[in-house]
This record gives structure tokens, C-alpha cells and sequence, in this order.
């Protein structure tokens, strides 16, 4: 649906229209700062986190697990975008924990070649900084990772494993959602991405085609401007799932930039990010409870 140039198009273009500058972006680029720009939970459920480090074949992934206090809850996997596991990422995960009483796994995706934080100016970094991080992965470290994660989160006390998983992915992250809904079917009740970029190719491989192959529903949020630049992926999308017989919720939102949901980013959009996000806790809360 996008390519990663251009999320620093539209970032470009935000800053020319006098909506923040990248002065005024740096100025919020810390945990507090971030927590503060989040709406506030309503009966949030006590929450515990931490910092954790999860073998793969390939590894030790850094990354971030916050889950309900007391309990069991429902397992969350969430694939940050091309900027990374960084202060953003955490609160999103804590929202989303304290919300539904999640168990929830935010991950650095780039953990082969370096530790969070990845980015060198957060969601302020220059895409083609961060290029040569995202040809590091591919559809096989998609899947040895998915494999990993889901299984790291079953074997935690705080996850309820009678429950099913549910998995999310901004930009990048999007076909690591998909993929991780292929490589584990029988755990993985709920995808959702956001502004997914490369959810529909050409190739045998196509995400789309290997998550219909998967036994989730799915939540398909597209940029405006994504779907302008390849308008037919939503007709795949739909097709694809339809044939499959797998519920799927596509939907393109108006006004909103690739990139418009974490909220440290220039072209978030308040408004149709809180719409997405609604939409994301109908699904987890209908699958996963």
C-alpha cells in the first residue's frame, strides 16, 4: 500500500502546512511527554511492566511486556513501526493493557543488527536512515519471529493461554501482523494493522494471501493517501478475505496521512487514530475475551 519514502513525504508536507515543526516535535520526545499526550483510561486496570529479553533462533530480542497486575489476560503481540520500539510504543502497549487487561509484548524488530532504540531521533529520523535496518527482514525472519514471540507469551504466568492471541502492526509492522496470524492459526485470534505498508504484492509470498490461509479476524485501518497510490490493495484485501471466509473489517480513513496513529509522529491524527483504536478494542474485545 506505501513505500517507507513516503511517510517522510507526508511528514515534509505536515511541516510545511505549520502543523509542528520538527523543533516542536522534539520538544515531546520523552516518556512523560508521551503519556501525557494520550488520552486517559477510564477504570484503567492496574498494570505491571518491564523491560524483557526473549531468545529466538536468531537471538535475544529486546523488548517491553506490561500485562493486568493480578490475573490472567489474553496475550498481545504489537510490531511498532519503521522507527521502532522507543517511549511511544510502551505507552500504546500500557493503554492497551490497562484498557482491556491485556497481556501485552511490544517488541524491537530490528534486534539482529541493534537494541532499542533504533531510531536516532525517534520518530524524527530521516526514513532512509532507517532503510537499511528494514532489508534486514523478510518474510522468513517474519515467521521465525512470530513463532518466537507468541510462544515467549505462553509461556508467561500473566497470559491466559485458553484465550487467543491477538497481534497489531503500524506501517512495517503490518505484514509481520499478517504473518504472524500464518505462522501460528491455531493461537492467533485477531489481526490488526494500521497504515500496513506492503499488505498485497505480486509475489506467491504476499502477506495477504498467507494470512488468509490463518483462522483470525482481521481489522485493515488504510491511510487515505495509501489507498490513493495503490487504490486496488483494498479490492484484494477484501477479495482475498472474503474467499477465505475470514471476517475482515477494511476501512479507509479520510484525512488520515500514512503513519497518522503513534502519536509522536508529525502526521498523527488525533481524531481518526482514537476511531482506529476504538475500532481495535471491538475486535479484541469480540475475539480474545
Amino acid at each position: 500500500m506505501c513505500d517507507q519514502d513516503h511517510f517522510e513525504q507526508d511528514r515534509e508536507e505536515y511541516e510545511r502546512q505549520g502543523l509542528l515543526t520538527r523543533k516542536q516535535f522534539g520538544a515531546v520526545l520523552g516518556g512523560a511527554g508521551f503519556a501525557m499526550m494520550l488520552p486517559k483510561v477510564a477504570n484503567a486496570v492496574d498494570v505491571v511492566d518491564s523491560d524483557v529479553s526473549i531468545k529466538t533462533p536468531d537471538g535475544t530480542c529486546d523488548a517491553y511486556f506490561v500485562h493486568p497486575a493480578t490475573g490472567k489476560a489474553p496475550g498481545v503481540l504489537i510490531w511498532p513501526d519503521i522507527f521502532g520500539l522507543r517511549p511511544a510504543f510502551r505507552a500504546m502497549g500500557k493503554r492497551l493493557a490497562e484498557t482491556g487487561g491485556y497481556s501485552v509484548l511490544v517488541i524491537n524488530p530490528f534486534y539482529r543488527t541493534k537494541p532499542a532504540p533504533t531510531a536516532s531521533k525517534g520518530a524524527a529520523t530521516p526514513i532512509p536512515e532507517l532503510i537499511p535496518l528494514a532489508q534486514t527482514l523478510n518474510e522468513t525472519t517474519h515467521m521465525t519471529d512470530a513463532k518466537a514471540f507468541v510462544g515467549w507469551l505462553d509461556e508467561q504466568p500473566s497470559v491466559n493461554k485458553k484465550r487467543k492471541v491477538g497481534t497489531q502492526g503500524y506501517c512495517m509492522g503490518g505484514p509481520m501482523a499478517f504473518r504472524t496470524a500464518a505462522a501460528m492459526p491455531d493461537r492467533v485470534g485477531a489481526v490488526a494493522t494500521f497504515h500496513g505498508g506492503g499488505l498485497v504484492t505480486d509475489k506467491p509470498d504476499s502477506p495477504h494471501l498467507e494470512a488468509a490461509k490463518s483462522k483470525a479476524h482481521f481489522l485493515i485501518c488504510v491511510a487515505s493517501n495509501d489507498d490513493m497510490r495503490a487504490p486496488n490493495d483494498k479490492v484484494a484485501l477484501k477479495e482475498t478475505f472474503e474467499k477465505a471466509k475470514l471476517p475482515a473489517e477494511i476501512e479507509v480513513y479520510t484525512g488520515a496521512l500514512h503513519g497518522w496513529c503513534p502519536f509522536d509522529t508529525t502526521v498523527y491524527n488525533e481524531p481518526q487514530a482514537e476511531k482506529a483504536w476504538s475500532r481495535l478494542l471491538v475486535l479484541y474485545e469480540k475475539v480474545l475475551a
